[in-house]
């Protein structure tokens, strides 16, 4: 995946619960620190304690707005991706029906078995990296050899039919690099990292703020807590594709190949 993260390994409900503990250990220390100091506030010291508080606040949804949308931004990308593949596959298959009748059923199979390997790299999960490298080399193999009929096509027969084939075969592989690079696409760490920080300061400040009044933190700080944790977790599982519970429709893909292989067949 290029550069090491972290975050990337670990279960996204983990994370969640590990960041509502964090809150509520931050909420709990807040108070116990703000008890302790409650006799040396003014009614000044206090407004402007509520008033960071309002700024974290503020703060905070401007961060959980911009990480949503940059993750769900990544998620429509590598949708886009799925059915910009399906589409150059299929292009492909119908300009099969152009090549000379001696390449022409070769050319089908082996684009049959190549739709069939990219439909299946998209379904392995993440920790199983191996085996999607495995097959990623293997389509790109399986294109080698469609390139070479195409190659041969063009050298024998040539004309209008043979060159679009090869220009059909050339957005096919264009498509393969733009899917496997959307996969690869997250949202930077520093990003998440800066908003659970945040997170965590805005629970030690409302404690803290809890403490200095003697008020416990009721219902409504609760709701907020569980609230923003549940939107952290969508935020991460949307920019985690083969992972987690809300995964890139493949069915583009699917639809694809096995018509091609009934075709076959």
């Amino acid at each position: 995946m290029g550069q090491t993260e972290i975050m990337y390994d670990i279960n996204s409900i983990v994370i969640a619960v590990l960041l509502l503990v964090a809150m509520g250990a931050a909420m709990r220390l807040g108070r116990v620190v703000g008890k302790r100091g409650a006799g040396h506030h003014t009614d000044e010291s206090k407004s402007q304690i509520s008033a960071v508080q309002g700024s974290l606040l503020g703060m905070l949804a401007l961060l959980l707005g911009f990480t949503f949308s940059l993750a769900l931004s990544r998620f429509d990308d590598r949708s886009r991706a799925v059915v910009d593949e399906a589409n150059a596959i299929g292009t492909v298959w119908l300009r099969t029906d152009l090549l000379s009748e001696q390449r022409r059923g070769e050319a089908k199979s082996l684009l049959s078995r190549y739709g069939l390997t990219r439909f299946e790299a998209g379904r392995v999960p993440a920790s199983e990296l191996e085996r999607r490298d495995g097959l990623v080399l293997a389509a790109e193999e399986i294109f080698a050899k469609i390139w070479d009929i195409a190659g041969a096509e063009v050298q024998d027969v040539g004309g209008p039919a043979a060159v679009s084939f090869a220009t059909s075969l050339n957005d096919m592989i264009d498509s393969l690099g733009a899917r496997d690079a959307a996969i690869k696409r997250h949202v930077p760490e520093p990003v998440l990292f800066l908003m659970f920080a945040t997170f965590v300061l805005l629970g030690c400040i409302l404690g803290y703020s809890s403490g200095l009044t003697s008020v416990k933190a009721g219902f409504p700080i609760y709701a907020m807590m569980f609230l923003i944790v549940a939107l952290v977790f969508v935020i991460i599982d949307l920019d985690r594709p083969r992972r987690g519970i809300i995964s890139v429709d493949q069915d583009p893909l699917r639809v694809v190949s096995e018509s091609m292989i009934r075709a076959v067949n």
